[in-house]
Order: C-alpha cells, then sequence, then structure tokens
C-alpha cells in the first residue's frame, strides 16, 4: 500500500498513528532499560562487593569515542530528515549512510571492547558489575542492530523515491527510535565508565 494512501478510518488523535505507536513502544522501552538501570544504582549504592574493575578494564578512551560516534550519528540522522524534508534526496542518502556506517562502527568498537573485557576476566557471571554491563550494553547493542536495520529499510525507500518533502513521516519515525537509542547509550556510559 502506498504511504501516501488515505487512512481507512478517521484518526481518533490528532497525532498520526505512526507516531503514536512509536512513542508507545519507546515509553516501553523506556520502562526496560529503566528497571535495569534502577537496579544496577540501588545493588550499587548498597552492595560493598558490587566489585567496579579498574579504569585499564573497562577502557575508557574506546567508550568516549563510541559517545562521540553515536551523538555524532543523531546529528547525520537529523540531517537526513531535514533534507527529505526539502526534497533533496542525493543528501537525504549520504546522512542515511553516514548514520548506518557510524552505527556499525559503534558495534564494532562495542565487539573489541568486549574481546578485552572478556580477556582480562570481566564476563557476565564474574560479578554484579559483569552482570549489569554485559546485560545492558549488550540489550543496546541489540537495539542498535535494530535501529540499522530499521535505517536501511528507510534508506531504501528514500533511494525508490518513496519519501518527499509531503511525506516522509517514516523518516521522522526511524530518527525517533535512533535518538532514543542514542540517549540511552548517554546515560549508560557515565553510569559505567565514569561514576
Amino acid at each position: 500500500m502506498s504511504e501516501s494512501a488515505a487512512p481507512a478510518f478517521p484518526p481518533s488523535t490528532p497525532i498520526p498513528s505512526g507516531k503514536l505507536g512509536m512513542w508507545v513502544f519507546l515509553s516501553s522501552e523506556i520502562m526496560l532499560f529503566g528497571a535495569f538501570i534502577s537496579a544496577y544504582i540501588v545493588l550499587r549504592m548498597g552492595s560493598p562487593d558490587f566489585g567496579v574493575p579498574s579504569e585499564e578494564i573497562l577502557g575508557r578512551p574506546l567508550a568516549t569515542m563510541n559517545t562521540f560516534l553515536l551523538i555524532l550519528s543523531s546529528f547525520t540522522m537529523v540531517l537526513a530528515l531535514a533534507a527529505i524534508q526539502r526534497d533533496d534526496r542525493r543528501s537525504f542518502a549520504r546522512n542515511m549512510i553516514s548514520t548506518l556506517g557510524l552505527g556499525v562502527l559503534f558495534l564494532c568498537v562495542k565487539m573489541f571492547e568486549y574481546h578485552h573485557k572478556i580477556s582480562e576476566g570481566l564476563t557476565i557471571s564474574s560479578g554484579l558489575f559483569g552482570s549489569f554491563y554485559f546485560t545492558l550494553t549488550g540489550l543496546h547493542a541489540l537495539h542498535i542492530i535494530g535501529g540499522l536495520v530499521f535505517n536501511g529499510y528507510i534508506l531504501r525507500n528514500g533511494l525508490r523515491g518513496r519519501y518527499n518533502a509531503q511525506h516522509h513521516e517514516r523518516v521522522e519515525y526511524a530518527g525517533l527510535y535512533w535518538h532514543f537509542v542514542d540517549l540511552v547509550w548517554v546515560i549508560l556510559f557515565p553510569m559505567f565508565y565514569l561514576v
């Protein structure tokens, strides 16, 4: 069905159903990550044997670089949406490809980090810190992969001319999701690497 086709039923709210659905989905994701983060904070503050590893094992410089990569990818996502809103498909494609590339680079750095930490003895079963670290960053990495698939779908459709200045809603939804994933990392980064 064409994305520009009129809805079969009149909307019950002034908010487009796609955007409402994305916000409901993101709300459930906030509850999921919020539960894990709350448990981490409570246990870290209340447990004398939490076992935070040394800075050498944590690898703060790589995590800082990854934070920069994700923030930059949010910026290119904003540029992609702005480009399709003015019917500039070349700029849209360039910025979507940049967003995808930065997301893939983030995952590559994360895999390198995982290898380093595991070789140093920090695993999901080595203690409370390791359990929370691998669970939360792993869950976040799965969301990054989901975002890459979604953004790849948006890029393919954009290259086929399915979005333009009047109909770009799905690009906006993909942007909402990607910004959420970036925001989660901006919370996880200081939680695991700075505090």
